[in-house]
């Protein structure tokens, strides 16, 4: 991000130097291109705070109602639901392993949106699949597919988004609850398949000499217990329902893509409310102290907005030298012209290059995008940003962030799985988008 953030700074002040000296024609408001790039980085640092107190109420109800259901136990139903499912996709984990309790938690968390509470998950599950790893600092099957699964975004509920298209004056804020389940689910499915076709290719010889680790021993039932002396897993994360529930269930999720692609709109306007008081009644229904609880996990909501102030502070004051300065439209004119004809606008463009390289990059251009009064959240390139913001993840970073806490360096096949899945959800999040909105 360091080296992004410098080159659309620096770019944009060579090209806004370069018109300002050798064309020197002024804009519509008679100013030169400096000015304009002076004027341009006062409004976006003004704009970037504004946008964040707009969020701090989004952003706290949110993250409130879902402090409910996870103190309900619902990351846990669903880790429950999932589980069969796993053991099939990694069967090179014992089904009662520690490391197949924080996979199942990690992309339930991810589901969910959920993100601070899948982090921990998640590193947890490379710890664990680290003890089975033949060869240590080498990536294992297991670990290519956890990730490629983890980057290709499972995201049933994009909370954050709609928080920020409603912070942003979307009308409907929930419009991309359809487009994002239709790419999430492509995306995710070639994540598996890639990870799965990719494997034969990058095979790992152990080197000789060296036996293969004894599986360690599953913790005991009471709980599974962390490497890192962190809190532990709870203990209904080793169980599970029957096959059937987990295909009935899947069924479900997969039936609800033609439905939404046929009665999307009509739906849209019914998510939030039903969100919040779905997810309200299923507090009360363990008997959660639903309002303590709320307001804990919108205290928590309050400073994630704050803290995201300076970031978004940076990326959007760069990005806005970069469009004032025309370094964006030399770019992003060729380039747009060929993606235009598939249904990828212009404006649209920068979000998708960006997405899998950095998380707070690609928020702070969606939410450069659509707050751009020409453009606005319920347009289609609006409603297309925020389906790719809610479809992938933060590829690099993520990589970066999971191999890092277990020093694996050679990554075998993740990365080429993990950016296939992206494009499949880009793609997807385009035909979708295009199919309901376009």
């Amino acid at each position: 991000m360091n080296a992004v953030f410098f080159t659309l700074v620096a770019v944009a002040f060579v090209v806004a130097g370069y018109r300002h000296l050798a064309i020197g024609q002024p804009d519509a408001a008679g100013r030169l291109p400096m000015e304009a790039l002076s004027a341009a980085v006062i409004d976006a640092a003004g704009g970037a705070v504004t946008l964040a107190i707009g969020l701090i109420g989004v952003m706290t109800l949110f993250l409130g109602v879902m402090k409910v259901a996870e103190a309900g136990g619902l990351l846990v139903i669903i880790a429950k639901v999932v589980r069969p499912l796993m053991q099939r996709l990694f069967p090179d984990i014992p089904p009662d392993h520690p490391a197949m309790g924080a996979i199942i938690l990690n992309v339930s968390a991810n589901a969910l949106g959920l993100g601070n509470a899948a982090t921990p998950f998640g590193i947890r599950a490379m710890q664990e699949l680290d003890k089975l790893n033949p060869v240590k600092g080498t990536a294992s099957n297991a670990m290519v597919l956890f990730l490629a699964i983890n980057t290709s975004g499972v995201t049933l509920l994009p909370t954050g988004v709609m928080a920020l298209r409603a912070a942003a004056g979307s009308t409907d804020p929930a419009a991309i609850v359809p487009t994002t389940l239709f790419a999430t689910i492509c995306s995710t499915t070639a994540a598996i398949i890639l990870a799965k076709l990719l494997q034969r290719r990058f095979a790992v010889i152990p080197p000789t000499g060296t036996d293969t680790p004894a599986v360690a021993a599953p913790s005991p039932p009471e709980q599974t217990a962390a490497p890192d002396g962190s809190e532990p897993l709870p203990a209904s994360a080793s169980a599970a329902y029957p096959l059937w529930v987990s295909f009935l269930v899947l069924g479900g999720i997969f039936a609800l893509v033609p439905l939404t692609i046929v009665h999307g709109r009509t739906v849209a306007p019914w998510v939030i409310p039903g969100i919040i008081v779905g997810l309200l009644g299923f507090g009360v229904a363990k008997r959660v102290r639903i309002y303590e609880v709320f307001v804990d996990g919108a205290r928590d909501g309050f400073q994630v907005a704050v803290r995201i102030i300076p970031y978004l502070v940076a990326i959007l004051v760069a990005v806005a030298m970069f469009r004032e300065s025309g370094a964006l439209a030399v770019l992003i004119t060729p380039l747009g012209a060929v993606t235009e004809l598939v249904g990828l606008p212009a404006e649209a463009l920068p979000m998708a290059l960006l997405r899998p390289l950095s998380g707070s990059g690609a928020y702070g251009v969606l939410a450069s995008i659509i707050n751009d009064p020409a453009i606005g959240p319920d347009s289609y390139t609006g409603i297309l940003v925020s389906t790719f913001q809610g479809t992938t993840e933060t590829t690099f970073y993520v990589l970066a962030v999971y191999f890092g806490a277990i020093g694996v360096r050679r990554m075998r096949h993740a990365i080429p799985a993990a950016l296939g899945a992206d494009v499949v959800g880009i793609a997807a999040a385009v035909f979708i988008c295009l199919t309901l909105f376009g």
